[in-house]
């Protein structure tokens, strides 16, 4: 169910994400500063929008962005509100940078970065990206947000996202401990107890934002509309990790309700 304005989630919003794993938020930002942080993105790539002739590659990637428009975009009223509800009031850092950005072009090529997958959150000094790292506390990571800084449709390669697999995702993760799993290990199968989940777009138009568990399971996918697509998928930062003598937060209880744990 889609949220907008800037009242705060409700009851029955807070608990579609534990069991989904995402809640989505219309009008998160405006539609005015999705236009200037586009503007910035195409400054940054050295591509224009009235000339598609340029736009020869499937996927451009820009690693972050800290100019002003973005840094608003991401702590706008309705937001910290819902950051406070889903993550814990005082748990989480402001953002101070948006990234990445995979910006989409309509291709025929295949985008080659299109395998469901979790975004891990430790362990990203190796230079194997392959040894990263998760656990079952979300060491790293409190969200996973998918911001749509243009109009998403169905065939403008919106992220796929399998719902409620991030449930499944903190079983696999709990026989390892703090220690957690590499995304080779979370991976070696396939997500295959994910497989059976309903799947989902990241659909909406720009100031929209998808405020993801950080456990959910999602892919990306071709490009198959006309115009690029601009989004950013950043991490919504922890203070510090999860504090068994204060209240769980709702990202704790989707995985204590999977496990059964008691932090």
């Amino acid at each position: 169910m889609p949220r907008t304005g800037s009242f705060g989630l409700t009851a029955s919003q807070v608990q579609e994400f534990i069991d989904d794993g995402f809640i989505r938020i219309d009008n998160a930002f405006s539609d005015n500063l999705a236009r200037q942080c586009r503007d910035e993105l195409w400054a940054r790539i050295g591509l224009s929008p009235g000339e598609p002739e340029t736009w020869t590659k499937p996927v451009i990637r820009v690693d972050f962005m800290a100019s002003p428009a973005f840094i608003e975009a991401a702590n706008t009223p309705c937001l910290h509100t819902a950051y406070d509800q889903l993550v814990g009031e005082g748990r989480w850092f402001a953002p101070r940078a948006l990234g990445t950005f995979p910006i989409r072009f309509p291709s025929q090529q295949a985008p080659g970065d299109d395998g469901w997958h979790v975004d891990v959150s430790f362990g990203t000094d190796d230079p194997d990206f392959m040894e990263w790292r998760a656990n079952v506390k979300s060491r790293g990571r409190a969200l996973l947000m998918l911001f749509l800084f243009s109009d998403v449709g169905p065939d403008d390669a919106p992220t796929k996202i399998r719902k409620g697999s991030h449930a499944s995702i903190a079983r696999k993760l709990l026989p390892f401990g703090e220690a957690g799993a590499t995304l080779r290990q979370l991976s070696a199968d396939g997500y295959a107890s994910t497989q059976d989940c309903e799947i989902d777009l990241a659909t909406g138009v720009a100031g929209t934002v998808y405020l993801c568990h950080p456990f959910l399971v999602h892919a990306a996918q071709s490009h198959r509309g006309n115009q690029p697509r601009f989004m950013a998928q950043p991490p919504l930062l922890p203070r510090s990790e999860f504090d068994p003598a204060l209240p769980p937060s709702p990202v704790q209880v989707a995985i204590r309700s999977a496990c059964g744990l008691t932090f």
